[in-house]
């Protein structure tokens, strides 16, 4: 069985829920809310098991609302098995497993540990009530922990960030990217190839501001945005000419966009990188920040180019180094190290590993 946070948007963490189905097949993801327009569609064919949180709208619509009641009804949820895969960033992980608990961590919980970031531009009653029921969060969320039998994650970052919270040590299953080079590719109608490409949700600490301010500079430059999120009607409000925003797109749409850039730029405070891997798939260079996940999955002046703070002048100054100097077999081939493949195998001997202690 699986066991997800949400299916209510898209990310990284459910093109993750996506490829541990793929692994188990006939095995359910249960999860706290579905909204089937705001996520993948290949959730779709999936057994996808809601708990009564779901009933109510307003949280399909927004998760962010059902905060308060999420730790108790992972609380609740009892799952039989001899193992229970859960896909956390804060809540699954809650899940009590009458058999072996496999937690695959994306990261522990931002609103818990990086308060500032995650609340960054919410408004004062959202920052004052959230502190209030923090502690207990804090609490439940330890104790969730300390009940799984093993703990795996992404990347160096997470991993340093597990041990340094729960005391566990957990083993790095890179993610892989799941952008497929051969799917079909769609082109998006009235845009010309040579752009770059801005793949995120649309949130605070994703920094999109900051790229397209960089932007704003580089008039003989195109900015291509992809994603969704609070944020978006106040990057549009300020946006310069040369970018546009394309909101969520299919993996059709997607895969056009990464063959038909110059290359990914991203100034986000990363867990994981995923999106340089998608990029490199295709053969194309990030520019991206000099921190966290990015430093798991770009090799500088190989795959891509660093900038060290998420500054318009920095970003303008590491876009600009992109010349031409990167060879697109090369990042090919860094790309084919975090295949689905592997993630794949890897997972199946972890879940037999633990299948045999139930």
């Amino acid at each position: 069985m699986i066991v997800h946070d949400y299916l209510t948007q898209r990310g990284g963490a459910e093109r993750v829920a996506l490829a541990m189905h793929r692994a188990f097949p006939s095995a359910p993801i249960f999860t706290s809310l579905f909204e089937p327009d705001r996520t993948f569609p290949e959730f779709r064919d999936v057994d996808v098991r809601t708990l009564p949180l779901n009933s109510v709208g307003a949280f399909r619509r927004n998760h962010r609302l059902a905060m308060p009641l999420l730790a108790p009804a992972f609380s609740m949820l009892v799952l039989k098995a001899d193992v229970v895969l859960c896909s956390s960033s804060g809540w699954a992980h809650g899940t009590q497993a009458d058999g072996r608990k496999v937690v695959y961590c994306h990261t522990p919980a931002r609103w818990l540990y990086q308060t500032d970031r995650y609340l960054a531009g919410r408004g004062r009653f959202m920052r004052s009530g959230f502190a209030l029921v923090r502690p207990a969060l804090v609490g439940w969320d330890r104790r969730a922990a300390r009940t799984a039998n093993r703990y795996l994650t992404q990347s160096i970052l997470v991993q340093e960030r597990i041990r340094s919270l729960y005391g566990i040590e957990a083993e790095i299953v890179p993610a892989p990217y799941a952008v497929s080079t051969s799917v079909e590719a769609t082109p998006i109608q009235g845009l010309e190839t040579g752009f770059f490409l801005c793949v995120s949700r649309l949130l605070p600490y994703k920094n999109v501001d900051a790229v397209l301010t960089a932007f704003a500079g580089m008039q003989s430059e195109r900015l291509v945005v992809v994603g969704d999120g609070p944020e978006r009607v106040r990057l549009m409000g300020h946006a310069p000419g040369n970018a546009k925003f394309l909101g969520s797109v299919s993996d059709g749409q997607l895969a056009w966009l990464y063959a038909s850039s110059r290359g990914l730029v991203s100034a986000s405070y990363e867990d994981y990188g995923l999106t340089p891997l998608e990029a490199a798939a295709f053969g194309k260079p990030s520019v991206v920040l000099r921190w966290g996940g990015f430093l798991d999955t770009v090799i500088e002046n190989e795959t891509g180019i660093f900038f060290d703070e998420p500054t318009p002048l920095a970003i303008r100054a590491a876009v600009l180094g992109v010349n031409g100097q990167f060879v697109a077999d090369r990042i090919r081939a860094h790309a084919a190290t975090f295949s689905e493949g592997r993630f794949v195998d890897r997972l199946r001997e972890i879940v037999a590993c633990e299948a045999t202690h139930a």
